[in-house]
């Protein structure tokens, strides 16, 4: 967590495609241009967050 944004998302990437079929895991041009417009986003200071534990409750609310 401690490495720069754009660090963390090619490292992303590059895990997914270790996974054992990759082609599953492509992503479309829309899905590539979405992540460099979100990463775009964050590195300006303009993107809203919110903390992960508040994401994952609901998450978990929203399954059970």
């Amino acid at each position: 967590m401690a490495l720069p944004v754009s660090e963390r998302a090619s490292l992303a990437h590059d895990l997914i495609l270790s996974l054992e079929d990759p082609a599953a895991y492509e992503l479309s041009p829309e899905q590539e241009a979405e992540i460099r417009r979100r990463v775009r986003l964050i590195k300006r200071g303009k993107a809203a967050s919110r903390p992960a534990a508040e994401v994952f409750a609901d998450i978990e609310a929203k399954l059970q």
